[in-house]
């Protein structure tokens, strides 16, 4: 690796304060199934879930704070949301 390139960020687990970041099409009840999904794989901190809507309403961003305990349970996380259909990005 050259002095260019850049490294990802090495996560350190267990990560008590992990921000999971969710882009998924505005609908009744997503927020819902979005926490239901997480919450099976991680503790979720409840007193810092942040939602906001895209200008034109079509998408919606849900910010989560989770245990973050391994790598799996990060790629768990994605997996299972992303096979929503309804979610677009898991950042």
């Amino acid at each position: 690796m050259t002095d260019t390139e850049v490294k990802a960020p090495k996560i350190e687990f267990p990560n008590v304060d992990y921000p999971v970041k969710v882009i998924s099409d505005t609908g009744v009840g997503n927020k819902d199934k979005i926490i239901e999904i997480v919450k099976k794989h991680a503790t979720i901190n409840h007193e810092r879930i942040d939602e906001r809507q895209s200008t034109n309403g079509k998408y919606t961003t849900i910010q989560l704070h989770i245990v973050a305990t391994d790598q799996d349970q990060l790629y768990n996380i994605n997996s299972e949301l992303r096979a929503t259909g309804f979610v677009h990005m898991v950042l």
